[in-house]
């Protein structure tokens, strides 16, 4: 069954492909880092696994037929997304046979993306196996609970449903809802959509250049000439974008992006949101007014209100930065977020609407909308550790 595991036992004596790669280059972080046209087989024991965010990583000793032990490491995906799936460090004892079937770092020699890995007890189980049923399907109903001034209670840990691609693999077709993922074929692209960016057979993976091709997408709020400048130089499969560089992006895309477990505590007379991508923290202060000078800042100064069960928030007071960790779309100071929070007690949802403008970089208004669902674990601190951007195999 699709997007779960298979427990037919892997094919016996698979071989070991090794692919040489020419020069390294700087790590960058996201799909383009693989050729994933390449289909590559790596057996060996298991030396450690480390389950972090943003990706997590499983190590290998590979014997080689000279008799000599390679390293190597494979890429899975974040820590979180794989505990919210089922997956824990007890599938992998150090020690045992694994063989990974995947593709080939660019960059990086004895590296790879994992697409599916094969156990030694005969199980296999795809990038993107679930082993949790509830995380199938999130929707459950609820009741709103209210504080004793009659507010809605929005307290608690609050899940944004995974995205998987149409191939369980992780190799071809496109990101779409867990809970919708098996309607498609594998690798299939639904109407009117496009291949994600870098995934076998489009555009990027065959460019000489595929992290450029990859991250410089157009802006997506059309900017004066002054967000143009500030744009200019911007490389979005660098350290320049925050995001690959283990900071906060904005309150915006931070709040949805890798499918994060994020905790709200509420009182009378503020609602902390705790966002899981990153750790970043901001306060609405309830009915209360703008202080008259505020320190910029990524999360910005919040203030709320109530209003016939909707929250109201507009925040100021931002520090500049980009719109989107995958868009050449800067802010400015000026940025301004409207947002209004909202419980759909029928599917057992936290709905979010915004609305963006800066007035210094671009000509428009930017406008949103996600949802989160109650979660079945805690939300955990994020704890970044990006080891995309380090070449020792098991350097700390």
């Amino acid at each position: 069954m699709r997007n779960r595991i298979v427990k037919n036992a892997f094919a016996a004596g698979m071989g070991l492909l090794v692919y040489q790669l020419g020069q390294t280059a700087a790590a960058h972080h996201g799909l383009a880092n693989f050729n994933l046209n390449v289909d590559i087989t790596v057996s060996g024991t298991i030396r450690d696994i480390a389950l972090i965010n943003p990706h997590s990583w499983v190590y290998l000793d590979v014997r080689n037929d000279d008799g000599t032990v390679s390293e190597w490491k494979c890429e899975l995906r974040g820590a979180t997304v794989l505990r919210r799936s089922g997956w824990s460090e007890d599938m992998f004892p150090i020690g045992e046979e694994l063989t990974i079937t995947g593709s080939p770092d660019r960059f990086q020699e004895n590296t790879c993306y994992t697409g599916t890995l094969h156990f030694a007890d005969g199980r296999s189980i795809d990038r993107y196996g679930q082993m949790v049923e509830a995380e199938l399907n999130l929707k459950r109903a609820i009741e709103i609970s209210r504080l004793p001034n009659g507010d809605p209670d929005i307290s608690g840990d609050w899940a944004a449903e995974q995205v998987v691609m149409t191939d369980p693999r992780g190799l071809e077709g496109t990101l779409v809802p867990v809970s919708i993922a098996e309607q498609f074929e594998p690798g299939e692209v639904p109407a009117g959509r496009r291949a994600f960016q870098g995934s076998r057979g489009t555009p990027e993976s065959f460019s000489d250049d595929p992290l450029a091709t990859t991250w410089e997408r157009d802006p997506v709020m059309p900017l004066t000439e002054a967000g143009k400048a500030a744009i200019e130089g911007f490389d979005g499969g660098s350290t320049d974008n925050p995001r690959l560089n283990c900071q906060t992006t904005n309150i915006l895309f931070d709040w949805s992006f890798d499918s994060p477990i994020n905790h709200i505590e509420q009182t009378e007379d503020e609602i902390v949101l705790t966002y899981f991508l990153m750790n970043l923290e901001r306060t609405i202060h309830l009915d209360e007014a703008f202080p008259d000078e505020l320190e910029p800042s990524r999360a910005g100064y919040s203030t709320g209100r109530w209003e016939d069960d909707v929250l109201v928030v507009e925040t100021k007071g931002f520090l500049p930065g980009i719109l989107s960790a995958d868009t050449r779309t800067p802010h400015s100071d000026a940025f301004h977020v409207i947002e209004r929070f909202r419980l759909d007690p029928e599917n057992g949802a936290l709905i979010r609407e915004y609305e963006a403008t800066d007035g210094k970089y671009w000509t428009g208004t930017y406008r949103g909308r996600d949802v989160m669902y109650v979660s079945a674990l805690p939300h955990e601190p994020y704890n970044c550790d990006d080891r995309s951007f380090k070449t020792d195999i098991l350097e700390d």
